[in-house]
């Protein structure tokens, strides 16, 4: 019997060293699994601040967009209109200058709104709910097409001046309520170029 207990003892020392180094490696596995999950959520890390980058923006930035992008609109229609109806070399010289810069800033605003997963306004939406912007109304652009000549240059002129503060309006309200560095830029822009343009058409309005 004692032969059997001697025997026994280093036989459960043996097995419980192996169970101890079994523990052991299942610790240090442990440890790995660990450290490879800690990894993977780094790795992971990019991908779950994407929506933060992509949603870097907030709703004054939104509705900054959707607002400017019919502004803008009208403010070509309106453009266009002087092609064949205004009798001064210096409204048809602004007119121009107007399409080029608003058609750009069109297209960059669709595409912020298109990546923020916001609508973009239709093509031909109606002037209503836009009067404080400086939106003209129906009849106002009905009356500018109507008009030609030295009447419509100062109709034009008058308008665009009220439609350009309309437009820097909204771009303040952009750089105090916005978050999106890119549509704030474009709020500075447009109210240094359309603030030049105001002064420019009161004076050409005072010459007439």
């Amino acid at each position: 019997m004692s032969t059997k207990r001697s025997l026994t003892r280093p036989a459960a020392a043996v097995a419980a060293a192996a169970t101890a180094a079994l523990v052991l490696a299942a610790c240090g596995g442990n440890g790995d699994d660990g450290g490879s999950a800690h990894n993977g959520h780094d790795t992971a890390s990019p991908s779950a601040s994407a929506p933060a980058q992509q949603g870097d923006h907030n709703a004054a930035d939104t509705t900054f967009a959707q607002g400017m992008i019919p502004h803008h609109r009208q403010a070509i229609e309106m453009a266009d209109l002087a092609t064949t109806r205004a009798e001064s070399a210096e409204v048809k010289k602004l007119a121009e200058e107007i399409r080029k810069a608003q058609g750009p800033e069109i297209k960059t605003l669709s595409g912020w709104l298109t990546s923020w997963g916001e609508q973009v306004p239709a093509e031909g939406a109606g002037h209503e709910g836009h009067h404080m912007s400086g939106m003209m109304t129906a009849e106002e652009m009905k009356q500018l097409e109507s008009s030609s000549g030295k009447a419509f240059d100062t109709a034009f002129l008058t308008m665009m001046v009220k439609h350009h503060e309309g437009a820097v309006a909204m771009a303040r309200t952009e750089q105090t309520e916005g978050m999106y560095q890119p549509a704030q830029d474009m709020a500075q822009a447009i109210i240094t170029s359309q603030s030049a343009e105001i002064a420019r058409m009161n004076t050409l309005l005072g010459k007439s």
